[in-house]
């Protein structure tokens, strides 16, 4: 039965390391862990979580687009598990976007990112999927894919200023 697992938090040392590759699939206590992400995601009102962020240093993360309280406009699409993800291409097209993390709880901040890659990733039965991501969910995939690198969002906000308080964010994004 899945379970909801806890997030760790800026500061955690788990989240500035590099994730390992997963070599061994079908994996079914992997598939343990996916389905533990899954919720966990859901439950935080994520569009997105990685394995790290949950204390497993694994290069694998969840990518959930919905809208919820967190993202309202946020596209719907099938939470989809992605095993050694990467980016083949990259659009050149930068596109400022405000950004939140599980991990990063009450703040937002103005990140630059493609608005369209293509990436290439494993499913858990070992399966290589590749295909274009664009705008909101190209998003979240380079937010997770940067977790794995121990990258968190505020490291990529250039302007200190464009860091905010979440009510903040709420304030300019929805007139809340």
């Amino acid at each position: 039965m899945s379970k909801i697992l806890q997030i760790s938090e800026i500061g955690s040392p788990i989240l500035r390391q590099t994730a390992s590759v997963i070599t061994h699939l079908p994996d079914p206590k992997l598939n343990e862990t996916i389905a533990d992400l899954m919720v966990t995601c859901e439950a935080a009102n994520g569009v997105g979580i990685a394995a790290p962020q949950v204390g497993a240093s694994v290069r694998l993360f969840i990518v959930a687009s919905r809208p919820s309280p967190r993202y309202p406009h946020a596209p719907t699409m099938a939470p989809t598990a992605m095993i050694n993800p990467q980016i083949i291409d990259r659009s050149g097209e930068l596109v400022a976007g405000w950004e939140g993390c599980l991990s990063v709880p009450g703040t937002r901040g103005l990140v630059l990112r493609d608005r369209a890659i293509e990436v290439a990733y494993l499913t858990p039965h070992g399966e290589l999927v590749t295909q274009e991501l664009i705008d909101f969910v190209a998003r979240i995939f380079q937010h997770e894919l940067d977790h794995l690198d121990g990258i968190l969002f505020p490291d990529r906000v250039p302007d200190p200023t464009d860091l905010i308080p979440e009510a903040e964010y709420l304030k300019i994004a929805f007139d809340r």
